[in-house]
């Protein structure tokens, strides 16, 4: 199946886009973290960032194009070491058209802390529901993919956080996951500040 240059090309820029906001809002740090999106017209086709690379100097050729099992089909750097978790995930979800993820402290140290994730703003109440937790495994693993990709089984389900390791969150597109992740960071920071008073 061939893809579209024009769709690839303007992907790529909005993934430029949206990797900045990532960093610019604190959710990742260093080269950590990685963003992926489906080409729109043809969802056997992925953009991922990357191998470390840092979501605030990204340019549009930081981004490797793959089908769903992850051969590189345009682009001679190596995808992200998560791409095991990005691609898994648009197999189980066809609506899910983008996958986020971020290193934030505030998800990380309250569910690493905590092993839970409590709904507690209006935001994430409207915007996520409920959180999923995954438990620790070593990043780029195939045991961490399937540990993440399990999850999102549930339909309904838009996030989750990894113990030690970050956030995952979905969407119809790639602005979409990251306000969740932009929520869900949010209201994890004020779980932190409720377990405090």
């Amino acid at each position: 199946m061939t893809h579209s240059c024009e769709a690839v090309a303007n992907l790529r820029q909005e993934l430029v886009a949206v990797s900045k906001k990532i960093f610019d809002r604190f959710l990742t740090s260093g080269t950590s973290g990685n963003i992926s999106a489906r080409v729109p017209g043809n969802p056997t086709q992925v953009l991922i960032k990357a191998s470390g690379t840092c979501f605030g100097d990204v340019t549009p050729e930081d981004f490797v194009l793959v089908d769903l099992d992850g051969n590189v089909l345009e682009g001679d750097k190596v995808p992200s070491k998560e791409y095991r978790f990005h691609l898994g995930i648009y197999k189980i979800r066809p609506e899910v058209n983008a996958v986020v993820h971020g290193h934030s402290a505030y998800a990380t140290a309250y569910a690493t802390g905590k092993n839970e994730m409590p709904i507690v703003t209006a935001a994430a109440e409207a915007g996520l529901n409920k959180v999923g937790i995954v438990g620790f495994a070593w990043p780029g693993s195939t045991e961490l993919a399937e540990m993440t990709i399990a999850p999102f089984n549930d339909k309904s389900l838009k996030a989750v956080v990894l113990q030690k390791h970050g956030f995952v969150t979905v969407g119809a597109d790639i602005y979409k996951a990251f306000y969740l992740g932009d929520v869900l960071e949010d209201n994890a920071k004020v779980a932190c500040l409720l377990s405090q008073i």
